[in-house]
């Protein structure tokens, strides 16, 4: 085997390196990195003393190793998820080791193909009622952007509150956006005040903080307080939480059923309203496309709800929403710390380096797409995914860190893009979405789109 080398770095100006370049549009950057450089790069931001370096690992091969066949080599100890945890809790998304597999075996049980497919009607009914407020704009103009994210935490607050959705999507609509911005603002700041000194941003996360918790615990507070009977008979993913046994008869208490109820509100609707706001703007650019998934949808359907079952009679309206998470993935950037050094692509990672893999990247990289900026479902067809590597596509992470609502999240976006393009025709306004990297990706502008009621 070759002698492993020392990992390039990209240029960057004097004493700061990248970091303007990375505050003003990180997955350019990222970008020109690959182009430049190659499949690792080390990337460095910030003054001396302060100054961050990041290693960069652009391949599908490269991001098997990190996630997968060396998982336990790269741990998810940086900043970035210290500031995540502190703000959202220990949940699935940031524990580790003993807490992380203990809350794996009390939650997969919740999660199964056959549980999940049980929430299809709660989407649909939540898109249903979309497409009602959609009725007195009968030829209007949309921003798909606002309204997936408002359909996505919709959704996701019903499958996990139940009746006590209205109770909490305010609350969360309001909150979550400044809690967000807080959590990326210090988990890329060189340094930061503690979190307890009462600057206006502390202060502005903390209310943010305390208001969310409030809604949270007094929902957890009443599932826990009820008769056993009534807990059995719950539907809503909390109930179901509350409930769940692992082995010695392990059990949540209130403050992990928060913490988890607060990771799966966050990945469970921000995740899937960027999947569905870029499959309908996408659409919206391509008709011949569009025409081709709603003869899709009609055809299988008819005019009746669709229901779980139906995923496998939507192929090609689940190639678009691939297609759709390669160009815009939800998790554009996924961090982690090396725990100690590794060798990956010829290259010499060292212990302790902050080291990400980019699916925004490796959703673009040539070695494995061909023309990548260029819309193209059919590029999920069987044999064509036949044929490409495991993680040249991984919008959900991958290993023994995959998201445990991998199949949830597609069944809610089949689901709702199927109502939506057998109700209405888009035609996208915005030929562009500028986009940033934050917990998930966001659009940083709207996604417009002229929509037009369709008959029968």
């Amino acid at each position: 085997m070759a002698e492993a080398v020392r990992v390039p770095g990209l240029e960057g100006v004097p004493v700061l390196g990248s970091l303007f370049d990375l505050k003003a549009d990180s997955l350019r950057t990222y970008e020109r990195a690959r182009q430049r450089h190659g499949d690792v790069v080390r990337i460095s931001a910030g003054p001396p003393g302060l100054r961050a370096e990041l290693y960069c690992v652009f391949s599908a091969e490269g991001a098997q190793r990190v996630l997968a066949s060396e998982a336990a080599n790269f741990r998810k100890d940086n900043a970035f998820y210290q500031e995540v945890r502190d703000s959202f809790g220990n949940g699935l998304l940031t524990s580790q080791d003993a807490d992380y597999l203990r809350q794996r075996r009390l939650v997969q049980p919740l999660f199964t193909r056959k549980r999940v497919d049980g929430y299809a009607a709660a989407v649909a009914a939540e898109t249903g009622s979309t497409l009602a407020a959609w009725a007195e704009a009968r030829d209007g103009i949309v921003d798909v952007s606002a309204e997936m994210m408002h359909l996505a935490l919709r959704a996701v607050s019903r499958i996990l509150f139940g009746a006590d959705v209205d109770a909490t999507v305010d609350v969360v609509d309001r909150c979550f956006p400044v809690i967000t911005d807080y959590v990326l603002r210090r988990g890329y700041s060189p340094a930061n005040l503690p979190r307890t000194w009462p600057t206006p941003g502390n202060r502005r996360a903390a209310t943010a903080l305390d208001e969310l918790y409030a809604v949270c615990d007094a929902i957890i507070a009443q599932r826990l307080g009820a008769a056993p009977h009534a807990q059995a008979e719950g539907e809503d993913l909390l109930t179901l939480l509350a409930g769940a046994r692992g082995e010695d008869d392990a059990t949540f208490d209130p403050a992990e059923l928060r913490d988890q109820v607060l990771v799966f509100l966050l990945a469970g609707h921000e995740t899937t309203a960027t999947s569905l706001t870029f499959a309908l703007h996408l659409l919206g650019r391509h008709p011949e496309e569009q025409a081709r998934a709603r003869e899709e949808v009609r055809s299988a359907l008819g005019g009746r709800l669709p229901e779980a079952g139906d995923l496998e009679r939507l192929p090609y309206l689940t190639r678009v929403l691939k297609e759709a998470m390669r160009l815009y993935p939800a998790a554009p950037v996924i961090g982690r710390k090396a725990v100690a050094a590794t060798e990956i692509d010829g290259h010499t990672v060292p212990a302790g380096a902050d080291v990400i893999v980019a699916p925004w990247v490796t959703h673009r990289h040539p070695r494995y797409w061909s023309d990548p900026e260029r819309f193209d479902p059919d590029r999920f067809a069987p044999e064509a995914e036949a044929g490409r590597h495991r993680y040249a596509w991984f919008p959900f992470g991958g290993g023994p860190r995959a998201c445990i609502g991998q199949h949830f999240s597609m069944l809610e976006s089949v689901i709702a893009l199927a109502m939506l393009l057998r109700a209405y025709e888009f035609e996208a306004l915005d030929r562009e979405v500028p986009v940033s990297a934050g917990i998930t990706l966001r659009a940083e502008g709207p996604a417009r789109c002229r929509i037009r009621r369709l008959e029968g």
